[in-house]
């Protein structure tokens, strides 16, 4: 798989159906890997001569790498710069999660497994740069699940815009009013909204979300949940 095509056609289960989609983040939906961006950037950011508080790192997780940079080492800062400490912090968070290895948040597992047989198209859609992805997809085996992917660095703007989510229903051949967009953070949901599509929030970060659905973590979402959000839409 990669992340500008399909690795194989869904297995199709109703053939009738117009296909449809969930376009996944990744950070805090998929796995929760806070605490290793929290070290990684409290790190980087302290070799640049900032200390980074656990509070600031809240408030933004979750945002582009360039978006956090200019924000904490000034506007100032070149992309020659941003390219090679955003470089660093990543590097160091591949290498923490291959070490310490990473597990699918409650319910995930089942969701994605659930979904690929029921014939829905899955990508997922992240502000983590492609090699993160990657390495996310590969250490939790769930590589199979996915029709694509997409970064926020592949496209003009982060979220709360909707690029990542339309350029990822791009990808996998669906409409946007025919996706379920699942996040946890409120920028992720207002992207998804403004995308044209409909939204499940998880509130694993505790932060309040305006999306068609909230729960607290997949594992309790009601078997339809995914269906009813598209059953009037043709």
């Amino acid at each position: 798989m990669n992340g500008g095509s399909a690795s194989r056609d869904p297995p199709y289960v109703h053939m009738k159906m117009a296909p449809r989609a969930v376009l996944w983040d990744m950070d805090g939906t998929l796995i929760d890997s806070a605490e290793y961006h929290w070290l990684t950037w409290r790190d980087t950011l302290a070799r640049e001569g900032h200390a980074l508080t656990r509070e600031q790192f809240a408030s933004w997780f979750g945002q582009r790498n360039d978006a956090i940079l200019r924000r904490y080492l000034g506007d100032h800062l070149s992309t020659d710069d941003v390219r090679r400490i955003g470089g660093a912090k990543e590097a160091a968070y591949r290498d923490m999660v291959r070490a310490g290895g990473v597990e699918p948040l409650p319910g995930v597992r089942a969701w994605l497994g659930r979904l690929r047989d029921a014939g829905w198209r899955q990508a997922v859609a992240s502000s983590a740069p492609p090699e993160n992805i990657e390495a996310i997809l590969d250490v939790l085996a769930v590589a199979d699940c996915f029709q694509a992917f997409v970064s926020a660095e592949e496209v003009p703007h982060g979220k709360p815009a909707p690029d990542v989510f339309l350029l990822a229903a791009e990808r996998v051949g669906v409409p946007p009013s025919r996706c379920v967009v699942v996040e946890d953070a409120p920028a992720g949901v207002e992207a998804g909204r403004r995308g044209g599509m409909r939204t499940i929030g998880i509130t694993s970060m505790n932060r309040a979300l305006d999306a068609d659905v909230v729960v607290a973590s997949l594992d309790q979402l009601p078997p339809g949940t995914f269906d009813g959000l598209l059953e009037t839409v043709v």
